[in-house]
């Protein structure tokens, strides 16, 4: 395999593992904004049932009739009930999708890991090629001047 198609091979490789990367990237900020809505639900869920009282119903002024239907009560016990285990299983839910998260940000290092590697040695591969290329040219040069001294000298 010529230098010139190694080197251009290795270029393919290093974009596609730079669009790899970007995948990654967009993938993770995808994730992360989801996150942020997990979290802001959660937020929401936990304001309503803190802003409900011991029953589930609303505080109530100081002068208000304190009195409230056993019913009304029982229903407002029940919603505060359920909006508790909503925001239960959402805190579940936000804790696996973090793990989730978790993962991809490994792998999105790695990828960028490997991408930087690959860079490296197509730099390397580069200056390499630059050297031996600067290398022959230096020789035709030398080759050239003393071919020029040895007419010079007849």
């Amino acid at each position: 395999m010529s230098e010139r198609h190694r080197t251009a091979s290795l270029q393919r490789l290093v974009d596609l593992r730079g669009r790899e990367v970007e995948r990654l990237g967009a993938d993770m900020s995808a994730r992360q904004a989801t996150r942020n809505r997990y979290a802001a639900n959660l937020a929401r869920l936990e304001q309503l049932y803190a802003g409900s009282g011991a029953t589930g119903a609303p505080p109530r002024h100081a002068g208000a009739d304190a009195r409230i239907s056993v019913s009304l009560s029982m229903n407002c016990a029940s919603y505060k009930q359920a909006v508790m285990r909503m925001a239960a299983a959402h805190r579940v839910d936000l804790s696996l999708f973090e793990a989730d998260m978790a993962v991809a940000r490994r792998a999105l290092l790695a990828a960028a890991r490997r991408s930087v590697a690959l860079g490296q040695v197509l730099a390397r591969q580069r200056d390499n090629a630059l050297k031996v290329k600067s290398s022959r040219e230096q020789k035709r040069q030398d080759d050239i001047a003393l071919q020029t001294w040895h007419r010079g000298r007849k």
